[in-house]
């Protein structure tokens, strides 16, 4: 039986390793709408940061036990995180699980903490592993939040994401288009940390730095940016193609975070050159210096909301997937993926 309001925890890892992401919403499916009750970001431990950016080395034997733990990890969260707000009424927890490879041209994705037992351990239904029927379907498998900019954010012309990469929607034609544009915290807090620091609070290392043009013309040159969407990009195409092309040129922290958020902002820019409302949500958005040259760079209205919508927009919108599998309705658009079909993607683990 289909219900108008469902009580979901949707629960939400990125590529730039902030953590886990929690929200306990309501979500109606009346209109759609919204109502965020608690949130929460539980931080990595360092042990479990630096296993999670080297996942990409693993054997298979190494991704299957890091998959076991990380079910354990994220099942003992959610539970803690009931626990914490006496969270009594749950239809569903909803999770996007930590991805460790993304190969969609090879009909490869892989999230690890999408296990069966992550329903067993927590005691409730689970909804998982979004991204594999999409990528089998031919799709990218990403992004998967426009769906939920459709439905949750529609009155924005377009709806920017700034995380581990920026990724862009907005309606063309009346069908969703969105697709992956560039990398942005993965890349500069890669480099912070060879400096100490987690990440570059408010732009400020990059702020005092100088663009080097040659290494600004070589990373707008990358061969991805002149791909036609869908397209999506993950940690492979990273370490393969623009941490070796910066550390070629020997730069300092302060010139190379420069030199990047400049190719972040016109490579963004470059997408939403016409006229209209942004919504800027992501880790990224608390970055004052590269939402500077944004607005500097680009002609549409640039607007930046809640604190609790710009850092946990992509865990409400896992848990609107949720709601949306347990209805039987579409969840991924075709449109947006490169997939054959729309479908409702996702499995469903009861405990």
């Amino acid at each position: 039986m289909t219900k108008e309001i469902y009580s979901v925890i949707g629960v939400m890892s990125g590529t730039s390793l902030d953590g886990i992401d929690l929200v306990y919403t309501l979500i109606s499916t009346k209109g759609w709408s919204f109502e965020i009750i608690h949130s929460e970001t539980v931080p990595y431990t360092d042990d479990w940061h630096k296993m999670l950016a080297e996942s990409v080395k693993l054997d298979v034997k190494q991704l299957e036990n890091l998959d076991v733990n990380y079910t354990n990890l994220l099942a003992k969260t959610v539970t803690k995180f009931v626990e914490k707000y006496k969270i009594k009424d749950i239809d569903a927890i909803s999770s996007h699980g930590h991805t460790v490879l993304h190969q969609p041209e090879n009909k490869l994705t892989y999230q690890i903490g999408n296990r069966e037992q992550l329903a067993t351990l927590v005691g409730y239904k689970v909804i998982c592993d979004f991204r594999v029927q999409d990528v089998a379907l031919g799709g990218q498998g990403a992004p998967l939040v426009p769906i939920g900019d459709r439905l949750l954010f529609s009155k924005y012309d377009n709806c920017l994401n700034l995380g581990g990469f920026a990724n862009m929607s907005f309606e063309a034609d009346n069908q969703r288009i969105a697709f992956d544009i560039c990398p942005i915290n993965i890349v500069m807090n890669h480099y912070c940390r060879t400096i100490g620091l987690e990440y570059d609070d408010r732009g400020q290392i990059a702020s005092k730095g100088t663009i080097d043009s040659e290494l600004l013309a070589e990373l707008n040159q990358l061969a991805f940016y002149s791909q036609a969407p869908p397209k999506s990009l993950g940690l492979e195409w990273v370490e393969e193609f623009v941490l070796p092309l910066i550390d070629s040129f020997n730069l300092s922290v302060e010139d190379l975070l420069r030199t990047f958020i400049e190719h972040v902002a016109i490579q963004i820019t470059k997408i939403i050159r016409q006229n209209g409302s942004i919504l800027i949500t992501g880790g990224g958005t608390h970055n004052d210096f590269l939402i500077s040259r944004i607005k500097m760079l680009s002609i549409g209205e640039i607007i930046v909301p809640s604190k609790q919508i710009i850092e946990y927009k992509e865990a409400l919108i896992f848990a609107l997937l949720g709601v949306l599998k347990m209805r039987g309705e579409v969840n991924c658009l075709s449109s947006v993926t490169g997939a054959s079909k729309d479908h409702s993607s996702g499995k469903i683990f009861m405990p």
